[in-house]
């Protein structure tokens, strides 16, 4: 139960820092298109 639980938390963490990592890649590829956008 104690192995489950540390697997848990280590693959909630890992969800977390790529959840981050796409919200940051999203951001990053919207504001390029707007910048596209506006430029163009």
């Amino acid at each position: 139960m104690q192995t489950f639980k540390t697997s848990y938390r280590g693959l909630s963490l890992l969800v977390d820092l790529n959840w981050d990592r796409a919200l940051y890649f999203g951001f990053l590829i919207i504001a390029l298109t707007a910048g596209a956008w506006i430029g163009a």
